[in-house]
């Protein structure tokens, strides 16, 4: 099939990452499967999500080293969005540009990626060319850990990898990393009348976000810096919070969520370490005077590791030649790239369309960024042939 056949058969399984992607992997491995490959699944502890990775030997038989091909499944939802198209449902509307949710970000790399198995399958390869396609890549990249490991378990090893997200087809070289936490703060309810006997979670919840908040400001302003992002200081912000039951009640509970986005080089541990200080040495006693039960829960719900590609590694050169970009772009958001690195396999970004047209309504994919990816991807399996 061509890459537009791909694209609108994947489109059409509506991988939302509240749903299971297991349609759409078990279409793609039974297409596999048909070329004579081997791919294997790593699911979830549910059994209701899969990864799915291939490899195409070299022409002697070898799957150690080469390059893979990766891409996520899942896609946001469209929820409230007014769609003009169906948005599981590829349409051409005659502008150059193939609307569907997913299109761009990212199912069409994915579907380039497999356009070139069945040429790929006959070129004589000096080394292999592995796919790998991920689940719950959207709500914090869940899924690829699970692949990744396998891969250690299977003592797996590839030389570079090529995360297919919607790049404008050129080359991405460093994101920042992501860390979502969930924040329980414990106190002890009372009535309103008589504050005293209680320790309110709300109020001693703000405290910490204002920490929170103060940290932001100062990366802000103090740095560190790194001009090549687009935000260029590391970011942190809460985003959710919840607690009370009553207006006349002083709460005992309460929940908020918050991220930090930081750039490579700014320790992760160091910030979180930094929340953990002011929780231990300044909030908790001031809640413990007035309630010695009072704690405070802080639970990670999902970590994204940064990437830094290194100039010289082979990955990061080979992109760049067959792409004839030299520029230097660095992102906010977070990818599977960071995972694969911090795995030992060096990663770059580079995939069709463009992500600000991802998420939106009627997000769209150009056709020609598909056919420059389709040549790209050639090149990518003819530099495996040398």
């Amino acid at each position: 099939m061509t890459t537009l056949n791909w694209l609108e058969k994947l489109v059409a399984i509506d991988t939302t990452s509240r749903n299971s992607n297991l349609g759409l992997i078990e279409t793609v491995r039974d297409a596999l499967a048909a070329q004579g490959l081997k791919p294997w699944l790593a699911g979830n502890a549910e059994g209701t999500k899969a990864n799915l990775f291939c490899t195409l030997p070299a022409e002697d038989g070898q799957t150690q080293g080469g390059i893979v091909l990766s891409g996520h499944t899942d896609v946001v939802p469209v929820d409230g969005q007014p769609w003009s198209s169906d948005p599981f449902k590829l349409t051409d509307k005659g502008d150059g540009r193939l609307y569907a949710r997913g299109s761009c970000d990212m199912k069409g790399f994915i579907a380039s990626s497999l356009a070139l198995v069945p040429n790929a399958i006959h070129m004589p390869r000096k080394k292999p060319l592995h796919l790998a396609f991920s689940y719950d890549e959207e709500v914090g990249c869940v899924g690829a850990p699970v692949m990744l490991a396998e891969l250690k378990a299977r003592g797996i090893r590839a030389d570079g990898c090529i995360v297919g997200e919607p790049t404008s087809m050129q080359p991405v070289v460093a994101h920042k990393g992501g860390y979502f936490f969930h924040c329980r703060v414990h106190g002890r309810a009372a009535h309103s009348s008589l504050t005293p006997q209680g320790c309110n979670a709300i109020e001693y919840a703000a405290r910490l976000i204002c920490h929170i908040r103060d940290l932001a400001d100062a990366w802000r302003t103090q740095g560190p810096y790194d001009e090549a992002f687009d935000v260029p200081h590391s970011t942190i912000t809460t985003n959710l919070i919840s607690g009370g039951i009553a207006i006349n009640t002083v709460p005992d509970f309460c929940t908020f969520n918050y991220d930090f986005r930081h750039l490579p080089g700014h320790s992760a541990d160091g910030i979180q370490a930094e929340i953990q200080r002011y929780i231990d040495e300044e909030l908790l006693p001031r809640m413990k005077r007035e309630y010695d039960g009072a704690r405070v829960e802080l639970e990670c719900g999902a970590a994204v590791a940064a990437l830094n590609a290194s100039e010289q590694a082979a990955i990061t050169a080979l992109v760049r030649a067959l792409t004839q970009d030299q520029g230097v772009r660095k992102v906010a958001y977070g990818t599977e790239a960071g995972q694969f690195a911090q795995a030992g396999i060096p990663a770059v970004l580079c995939g069709p369309g463009s992500i600000e047209r991802a998420h939106k309504v009627d997000e769209y994919v150009e056709v020609e960024q598909l056919a420059q990816c389709d040549r790209f991807l050639h090149r990518v399996a003819e530099s495996l042939c040398r």
